[in-house]
């Protein structure tokens, strides 16, 4: 049987590793956003980790997941292994019987995801001009996005009484939501044209229940 003491020394190496990483992650994002994909090297986000050029590849395997780890965790807001429509603001959404107040809840779940987010993902968006697997990433992100809003349209849908404005059907509105609620117009209207994030979140939502609510 272990000691108290020998758990708790366990729980305390864990705890190291765990700050450990996300103080790699946080130098990482400052950094990738600052310099762009090309300009933060491994050895950079290390020595501003204060972690050996190793650490960061045997904790993330090399740039490119390390980036991808970085961008997971700024969508989900976590490290939590939670499937975006299995998280508490997403079932808020699907359970929400009036459908203009469904698009609302898109729109507040789109901002909050991309306050978080967005520089990350023009990061990536930048790297996969010239990388491979950094467009794959990006597709894979886009690819996920379009499944979550057309689970949303799916479950709208149900709640229109009658066709959608101009008989657009779910997979239309999972295509212009995708867009509409994604870094495609936060980072336009909020980085460059300075629009304060609520403001981008009441248009959003409105332009939604215009596009396609009868």
């Amino acid at each position: 049987m272990e000691s108290g003491t020998e758990s708790a020394g366990r729980l305390t190496r864990a705890e190291k590793t765990l700050r450990t990483r996300r103080r790699m992650l946080d130098a990482a994002r400052r950094l990738f956003v600052e310099r762009g994909w090309a300009g933060a090297t491994v050895a950079d986000i290390a020595k501003a980790a204060e972690v050996g050029v190793q650490t960061v590849y045997f904790t993330f395997g090399d740039k490119r997941a390390l980036l991808r780890e970085l961008l997971d965790t700024a969508v989900a807001g976590d490290s939590d292994p939670v499937a975006t429509l299995d998280r508490p603001w997403a079932r808020a959404v699907l359970d929400e019987p009036d459908p203009a107040v469904q698009f609302a809840r898109q729109a507040a779940g789109a901002r909050e995801i991309l306050e978080r987010a967005a520089p990350v993902l023009e990061v990536v968006r930048g790297a996969a001009a010239a990388d491979e697997r950094m467009a794959e990433l990006w597709r894979l992100n886009r690819e996920q996005r379009y499944t979550v809003q057309l689970s949303f349209a799916r479950a709208l849908t149900g709640k229109v009484p009658g066709p959608l404005r101009d008989k657009h059907d779910a997979a239309a509105v999972a295509d212009v939501a995708t867009v509409l609620l994604g870094p495609e117009t936060y980072g336009p209207l909020v980085t460059e044209a300075g629009w304060s994030p609520p403001r981008w979140e009441r248009w959003a939502g409105d332009s939604l229940v215009r596009q396609f609510l009868p």
